[in-house]
């Protein structure tokens, strides 16, 4: 029975298994494009600002690749060494990624805006930086507002809003890039003001000072993602609201007519592992109550969100587990 039930949840999982996230390509062509065109401007226009915004580009650029790895690992069916399947893969790769927005990005950029206040290089052609500043603007926002719209999307469906959606979501990589971009729109905007002053002032400081902004803006992104991904691999709880969803699925069923005791646990991005105790309608006999549960656990795996559902029969005397209405 439990041989013919994972080859069939195999089946079930192969088919869902879907392609690269589209926002994860999109803003790693994005950053490609932006990364080649900040380096350019920087060294024409020898902005410190500039520069840190390069840095920040292609510390991005090589972060995507790491999300990018992220998903294609974390898609793999589970098989007898996974058991519970390879999603947890998502979390060390993203982790991986933000340590590289953390050095690649925060502590160079922080150097060369601290360099930059000891030992100003003259500016030049600001007419150009201005000029790759604008269209990196552009070019950020259509990745952010992809990267938006997904996690709105998301946000709808467990009804949040959609900063909560992106720091409480179990998918690291949308997270990496709703962050980043944000991130990049900010630093672009830094970077704008210190060039600016610096051309108006005459004086390096404003724009070694937006270096540095922007590295302190990287390290604070970083941190935070590195936090996130270390909960999840560590074994992050399910939030209320997705516990009551899977509640209010199980109740749902005609033939449960209680919950005892329910535990999720996350074992990928959007995956979650069920276990749960309950009473089952009726007064059935053995044979027919395991054909039932059996038949309810296939149920619930053919969600996309469930990787595995074990269930398993509740006594009489164990107290009903209450959860809001939906």
């Amino acid at each position: 029975m439990h041989s013919n039930r994972r080859r069939r949840h195999d089946r079930v999982k192969r088919k869902k298994s879907g392609p690269v996230s589209l926002t994860v390509l999109i803003a790693f062509a994005v950053n490609i494009l932006v990364a080649a065109a900040k380096t350019a401007a920087a060294l024409i226009s020898g902005s410190a600002s500039m520069t840190a915004e390069a840095a920040h580009s292609w510390a991005d650029t090589g972060n995507q690749v790491f999300l990018l790895i992220a998903e294609r690992k974390a898609a793999r069916k589970r098989d007898r060494s996974h058991p519970m399947g390879y999603g947890r893969e998502a979390y060390v790769w993203s982790m991986i990624a933000a340590f590289g927005l953390f050095t690649a990005g925060a502590v160079v950029s922080v150097m060369h805006g601290i360099q930059q206040l000891f030992t100003p290089e003259p500016a030049g052609d600001y007419a150009i930086a201005y000029a790759v500043l604008a269209v990196a603007f552009v070019l950020e926002g259509v990745s952010f507002t992809q990267a938006f719209r997904q996690s709105r999307k998301a946000a709808r469906e467990l009804d949040r809003n959609t900063l909560e959606q992106v720091l409480k979501s179990s998918d690291p990589t949308l997270r990496a890039v709703f962050a980043e971009d944000s991130a990049a729109l900010v630093g672009l905007l830094i970077a704008f003001a210190g060039m600016f002053l610096h051309q108006v002032t005459g004086s390096a400081v404003p724009d070694a000072v937006g270096s540095i902004l922007v590295g302190i803006l990287l390290a604070a992104v970083a941190v935070v993602l590195i936090d996130r991904n270390r909960r999840f691999l560590v074994g992050q709880a399910v939030t209320s609201d997705i516990e009551d969803s899977m509640a209010r699925r199980l109740l749902a069923h005609p033939e449960i007519e209680r919950i005892t005791y329910l535990h999720l646990e996350f074992v990928g991005p959007r995956k979650l592992y069920v276990v749960a105790a309950v009473d089952m309608q009726g007064d059935q006999r053995e044979h027919d109550v395991a054909v039932a549960l059996r038949r309810v656990e296939r149920e619930l795996e053919d969600h996309e969100t469930v990787e595995e559902a074990v269930l398993t029969l509740a006594t009489a005397d164990e107290p009903s587990l209450v959860f809001p209405a939906g």
